[in-house]
């Protein structure tokens, strides 16, 4: 695309300011301006004394700080943990945060559960590693965040690709700390598109890593449309949700944000879905998108266990977001059962 030249402006003499006329600040104001900066700088002293009361980690993990968990490989894993009760663990999408659960976390703290929702490796306020973004070391991560906080029967929730995350989690981890699933708008059982499975063709998640490395900021933006289902006739546009969802996509590193597609597009969690022994509660609406119905809901019901499938008619892959109040009075109800 092409741009305007930047054109050239002649400094107008009589606007500058001259170096005598510069002298004459008076006294009266520089005593303004450094009582000013005083007080900007003890303003922001207390800003950052007051920190706001939080659970301490448990000992035993080394480099930990609050709401931070250093994993085995030495990356830093950003957690929030709220509230008292059963826990209630939720996996984001990509390239989101756990900023994109606010609506959820609230609503169940305030039902009396404990709620915690992860940063992915590579998302958000976590680590930025050039290796590990890949679904076997997403899993092992939220294992090792079970482990810190000592969760036990556990609800584990995961949107998009954070479906994949709870899929390969209970295929490599198991279910003694989780007592229910819930997939929402998951990733599972396989992107792909292959001789045996009705998937998307590579070209799909070729033109997303091109979209992603040729203009991010921009690719991101757009994505928000059909993310959100905004490009529906009688779709009510918030502008406030498309920003929020630039900003969290913006926080995560281009590297691994990028090598996040092949691990939600290539992972093949047919196996994984095959070892969940729990409850099972899928949810996805029936103009998704991103992950297509016909490629995801059904099939993944179908793999799991005593699982139950609910389709929500007219709503997009942002559910959670978009359906929120609905979404979370069926999961509270399922997980109520």
């Amino acid at each position: 695309m092409s741009q305007n030249p930047i054109r050239s402006v002649k400094q107008d003499e009589e606007s500058s300011t001259s170096a005598e006329a510069q002298a004459h600040i008076s006294r009266r104001n520089v005593l303004i301006s450094g009582a000013a900066i005083a007080a900007t700088l003890a303003l922001s002293n207390a800003a950052f004394a007051f920190q706001p009361e939080t659970t301490k980690p448990k000992s035993g993990f080394k480099g930990d700080t609050v709401n931070t968990l250093t994993v085995k490989d030495g990356n830093s894993i950003y957690y929030k943990d709220w509230g008292t009760g059963q826990p209630i663990v939720f996996s984001h999408g990509w390239p989101l945060t756990a900023d994109a659960w606010d609506a959820q976390m609230l609503f169940f703290g305030q039902h009396g559960y404990r709620v915690i929702a992860h940063d992915r490796r590579g998302h958000g306020r976590s680590s930025q590693p050039w290796n590990g973004n890949d679904m076997d070391t997403y899993a092992d991560d939220l294992a090792e965040l079970f482990e810190k906080l000592d969760l036990k029967d556990a609800i584990l929730i995961g949107h998009s690709t954070g479906g994949g995350e709870v899929a390969r989690f209970i295929g490599r981890h198991g279910t003694k700390r989780v007592a229910k699933a819930v997939l929402i708008s998951a990733v599972t059982p396989f992107m792909l598109q292959t001789p045996d499975h009705p998937g998307a063709p590579m070209s799909v998640f070729d033109d997303l890593r091109n979209g992603l490395v040729s203009n991010r900021t921009e690719f991101i933006r757009n994505l928000s449309i059909a993310f959100y289902g905004y490009n529906k006739p009688d779709a009510k546009i918030s502008e406030g949700i498309r920003e929020s969802f630039w900003l969290q996509s913006m926080m995560g590193g281009l590297k691994c944000e990028y090598d996040s597609i092949k691990a939600f597009s290539e992972t093949d969690f047919r196996g994984d879905l095959a070892k969940f022994t729990i409850p099972t509660l899928v949810l996805q609406g029936d103009v998704d998108e991103i992950v297509p119905l016909q490629i995801s809901g059904p099939l993944t019901a179908k793999l799991v266990k005593n699982s139950t499938l609910k389709i929500y008619p007219g709503q997009p892959h942002g559910l959670c977001t978009t359906f929120a109040d609905q979404v979370n009075v069926d999961i509270l109800a399922f997980i109520k059962l």
